[in-house]
């Protein structure tokens, strides 16, 4: 059965749900860990409230599966893997990683979308369907959970939180709004969403705790 902790956890009513991502590294900012142990920042985001965790495995940006599990075992909140998948194998390492969810983008996987929802759904793991426009929405069919980039994976510079706004009102599933999030005032604009993933704007951070209670206690 799947386990349904992820979208729940993100859907809980009276506080701001935000998914909190560890990016160890960006291909556009490099290294965002500045010697920060990632399992110490998955801590912080717990500790401040945010629904979920989010962790890249990519190794472009820094990840590995061992960082993964380690935040897994460290972690009372649900865990969302984010990577570039491709095979099967992947689910299976998501799934030995003990990771709740799994992020599964529709612009690489197109029409093995569906099939690789329903084998996550077979491993217990949540599936996460990212989209970008609206029409790679027909990929997500099966999915109970999607994830709006507002950027492009494939023109990294090409970020817009308003793409948010244009696709959000055809996803009749729990959605999140994802890249392009850097200020509260942001929460505003995106208030009818299920959720929000911040990566970027948490890693670069000075004071890292401050910054994501705005986040998560702030008043909209």
């Amino acid at each position: 059965m799947i386990d349904f902790g992820f979208a729940d956890a993100i859907k809980a009513k009276g506080r701001n749900s935000v998914i909190g991502e560890v990016k160890c590294a960006s291909p556009v900012q490099g290294d965002l860990l500045r010697g920060r142990d990632p399992v110490k920042i998955a801590e912080i985001y717990e500790k401040c409230g945010c629904s979920a965790i989010s962790y890249i495995t990519s190794k472009n940006f820094g990840g590995s599966i061992k960082t993964l599990k380690a935040i897994c075992r460290a972690t009372n909140l649900p865990v969302l893997r984010k990577d570039f998948v491709e095979s099967e194998d992947e689910i299976e390492k998501t799934c030995e990683a003990e990771a709740d969810a799994l992020l599964l983008i529709a612009r690489i996987l197109k029409d093995r979308t569906p099939e690789f929802v329903e084998i996550c759904f077979e491993h217990g793991i949540e599936a996460v369907v990212e989209v970008f426009c609206e029409e790679e929405l027909r990929f997500a069919e099966n999915a109970r959970v999607v994830l709006i980039n507002n950027r492009d994976i494939f023109n990294p510079s090409d970020v817009d939180v308003r793409r948010t706004l244009k696709i959000a009102p055809k996803v009749k599933k729990t959605k999140i709004s994802g890249s392009g999030i850097k200020r509260v005032e942001d929460l505003k604009v995106l208030r009818f969403v299920d959720a929000v993933l911040i990566g970027t704007a948490f890693m670069l951070a000075e004071d890292t705790e401050k910054i994501v209670r705005s986040f998560v206690e702030a008043r909209l």
